[in-house]
């Protein structure tokens, strides 16, 4: 059963990965949700699935598309998927028989990892010549740029061409590249996880009780991981590129964190509902702006314990 089940997802999920290659919006969105298939087999059939599924899904991808396309499916997509199930299903027996469970603040962490090294993937398997991917990021900002001039989604400055404009914002924009792949690399799998997670709960497959999500607090080894990736973003080569990736995925899910303490501290009061229904309106909106906003304050939490000062009630016993 376990192989069968294994390698039905993989396949599932090689279509969803393959699908970008027409450019559609629906098939970036399917492209999103590729991850979901492995998760399921694996959080469900156990992490033994996920390992049938990563790999069907690697060879229809190489045999349908190319080699490299399977490659970057099982670099990108199947091996991290598989991995975050893994930890979610971690667990550990004391002497009275208590089990507990991987930390979800340690998970997020993971995910920030995978995404990193997914980040990094993504780049190599495009070229192992960081001048050359430079040279191709740079070819496609400077093209978003035209377009963007234009659509008259930017207005240039008078006695400005659009050439200058390329000069002046072109490395920048390359340089940032990575920090946005990474943070919405770790989006997407979290909103995979959950969205698996919550499906194989509802089938009763899911042998780890649902956490009280709320209570999710990143470590405060995240924080030493952070000012890691700050130091290796000043480098040149992957390695330079590998620490904006890592300051953007971790950006993500301190964002995470944030939100989840939002979520906690307001438990019980009367202006909850509306609070979190501008915080989430706010960031569909105003990403740009609250994003961070967030991200420091799950910084601030992991420092201070913030939550742990505020003497929060005990989380609801149906969790």
């Amino acid at each position: 059963m376990i192989p069968v089940v294994g390698i039905g997802a993989g396949l599932v999920a090689a279509l969803l990965f393959s699908v970008v290659i027409t450019g559609s919006p629906l098939a970036v969105l399917l492209y999103s949700a590729a991850p979901l298939p492995i998760l399921i087999a694996a959080l469900g059939w156990n992490h033994r699935a996920g390992l049938f599924a990563c790999a069907a899904g690697a060879v229809a991808v190489a045999v349908a598309l190319s080699v490299p396309a399977g490659f970057a499916f099982a670099l990108i997509i199947a091996v991290p998927a598989w991995w975050i199930a893994y930890l979610v299903l971690l667990a550990r027996t004391d002497g009275a028989g208590t089990t507990e469970w991987y930390p979800l603040g340690n998970l997020m962490v993971w995910i920030a990892a995978t995404a990193t090294m997914a980040t990094v993937a993504s780049a190599l398997v495009m070229t192992t010549d960081y001048e050359a991917y430079r040279a191709v990021i740079a070819r496609i900002v400077e093209n978003l740029l035209a377009e963007m001039v234009r659509s008259k989604m930017i207005v240039l400055p008078e006695g400005t061409t659009q050439a200058e404009l390329a000069a002046s914002f072109t490395p920048l924009l390359v340089r940032a590249v990575p920090l946005g792949i990474g943070a919405s690399v770790v989006t997407t799998i979290t909103a995979n996880l959950w969205i698996a997670a919550k499906a194989v709960q509802l089938s009763g497959r899911l042998p780890r009780p649902w956490p009280f999500i709320p209570s999710t607090t990143l470590p405060r080894q995240a924080l030493a991981l952070l000012a890691a990736g700050f130091v290796a973003a000043t480098l040149d080569g992957f390695i330079g590129l590998a620490g904006v990736a890592l300051v953007g995925s971790l950006a993500a899910a301190f964002m995470f964190s944030g939100l989840a303490m939002l979520h906690d501290l307001s438990r019980g009061q009367a202006w909850r509902t509306p609070m979190l229904i501008s915080v989430y309106v706010s960031l569909i909106v105003m990403q740009a702006v609250l994003t961070p906003l967030l991200a420091l304050a799950g910084v601030i939490d992991s420092l201070l314990g913030l939550r742990k000062r505020a003497a929060l009630p005990p989380p609801p016993s149906n969790t």
